[in-house]
């Protein structure tokens, strides 16, 4: 019985490869044969190829579903004329901002590659440090979805309020954290495989350093450009990063605790420079085989891939409304105009700009922008607002400015403001307006106070050194020239 049913599911995993590589044009097959040896020669040679396991993270986007049929590509190539191939880990961060589109592309792919019913492939998820079977049907849970708000607002808060607009910078600790910990669970694995560009790498180094000095980490003594740093840096990191926000709290473990290795030991495998074909050649393999669709701007470039496009739009509305005093209109023309330029440079399909253009040319975008931030970061627009001008930190050096120009007659209470924030006795009426303004605790909010922004181009009050980059505030293009 054993047997039979073996010899039938490695009849249908050919069947999979053979249809897989159907989509692939010869110069892809060279660079799949290339990436084969290159996994072989990671692994110690193919001897040794039966005990090497390979992680990939897979965020539902184009490129990780595009990636993740590679490896699956390469990992049925060589179980085909071999007695073993290399085992395969696929893990998913679950966020508050993450598409119900995303979770289906990985379902629909994992699915056409007949990965859930193959042992040497494990798919798996994170929900607030649990490491669970992953499942795209389920929503995160309650405490992954609270966890995520805090954390987001409390990184996000760290800044000046002119300075670079880098609210999202959890995303880059979260995911680095997640990389970490994801390597060492159940016996760990021997390398992560990746194909991000070379800018995506060092723009992810880059906002992983400037999200882990806004959490209370020393900036790194090298400047790390690539993932071939990535883990000697979480391994400095630890296994929680937001351990310096919540002084005194229980915050949830990495768990089942019992499973995680005590010494990671994955290296990095590059394979980008193996993606030969332009974005047009892929849409087959990814829309006829993997099943993906594109999630409404999915395939645009965007302030970060941890908010979606008319979340940073709308944010660039209130940006210029509260901040700048200009319209929310404005704020919004301005970005799709930026947005626009960069998918022109990057040579996107022209159903993309119809795309846009359609997107942002809603005239209830600030109501469904708005909702969508309520729906997806738990964050109304009040608190938007308030995290554009990070009016706590720094002992609240902005933050009568910050009532001036949003709250003005809030300016009254300023000394019970204060008060409540150094952890003295303030009335209720005062406390409630901080939690409803902010989305945080008082407790947290005097966290915040006694913490100093981390900002671009300056130094953090707590002796921390700050990103240098130069940043675009309407984009978040770095002026490299590039």
């Amino acid at each position: 019985m054993t047997n039979t049913h073996d010899q039938a599911m490695n009849y249908v995993y050919q069947q999979v490869l053979q249809r897989l590589l159907s989509f692939f044009s010869r110069a892809e097959r060279t660079a799949l044969q290339l990436m084969i040896q290159r996994v072989v020669v990671a692994a110690g040679g193919m001897e040794r190829i039966g005990e090497f396991k390979v992680l990939t993270i897979q965020s539902g986007s184009r490129d990780s579903c595009y990636t993740l049929a590679l490896l699956r590509a390469a990992q049925l190539s060589i179980a085909g004329r071999a007695p073993a191939t290399f085992q395969l880990r696929v893990a998913t961060l679950r966020s508050n901002g993450t598409a119900s589109t995303a979770l289906e592309n990985i379902h629909r792919s994992c699915s056409a590659l007949f990965l859930y019913d193959d042992p040497r492939v494990e798919v798996l998820m994170v929900d607030n440090r649990e490491v669970l079977p992953f499942n795209h049907a389920v929503p995160i849970s309650q405490g992954g979805r609270e966890s995520n708000r805090l954390n987001l607002l409390m990184v996000g808060h760290r800044r000046t309020w002119h300075g670079s607009l880098d609210l999202w910078d959890d995303g880059y600790l979260a995911t680095g954290e997640f990389y970490g910990q994801i390597a060492r669970w159940d016996r760990g694995v021997d390398a992560l495989v990746s194909s991000d560009s070379p800018r995506q790498q060092k723009q992810f180094m880059d906002g992983l350093n400037r999200a882990a000095a806004k959490a209370g980490f020393a900036m790194s003594d090298q400047p790390e450009i690539s993932y071939e740093q990535l883990f000697a840096r979480l391994d400095a990191l630890g296994s929680d990063c937001y351990r310096e926000f919540y002084p005194g709290h229980d915050q949830p473990a990495w768990r089942p605790a019992e499973r995680f290795e005590a010494c990671r030991r994955a290296t990095f495998i590059d394979i980008h420079d193996m993606l030969v074909s332009n974005l047009e050649e892929r849409w087959p393999l990814l829309t006829e085989f993997l099943k993906f669709q594109p999630d409404e701007l999915t395939t645009q470039p965007g302030d970060n891939e941890y908010v979606s496009f008319s979340i940073s739009a709308h944010l660039r509305g209130l940006q210029a409304c509260f901040v700048h005093g200009r319209t929310y209109e404005a704020g919004v023309v301005d970005y799709v105009q930026r947005l626009l330029v960069m998918m022109r440079r990057k040579q996107l399909p022209e159903y993309a700009y119809e795309q846009a253009l359609q997107a942002y040319g809603n005239p209830d975008q600030r109501e469904l922008a708005a909702a969508e931030a309520q729906r997806c970061l738990s964050m109304n627009e009040a608190q938007l607002v308030c995290l554009l001008f990070a009016p706590f930190v720094e002992s609240g050096a902005s933050l009568e400015h910050f009532l001036r120009q949003c709250h003005p007659g809030m300016l009254v209470a300023l000394p019970e403001l204060h008060r409540a924030m150094q952890g003295k006795p303030a009335p209720e009426q005062v406390l409630q307006w901080m939690v409803d303004v902010s989305g945080l605790p008082v407790s947290l909010i005097g966290t915040l106070y006694r913490m100093g922004p981390v900002a671009s181009g300056g130094t953090a009050g707590t002796g921390l050194q700050a990103d240098t980059r130069v940043i675009d505030v309407v984009t978040g293009e770095r002026s490299t020239g590039r």
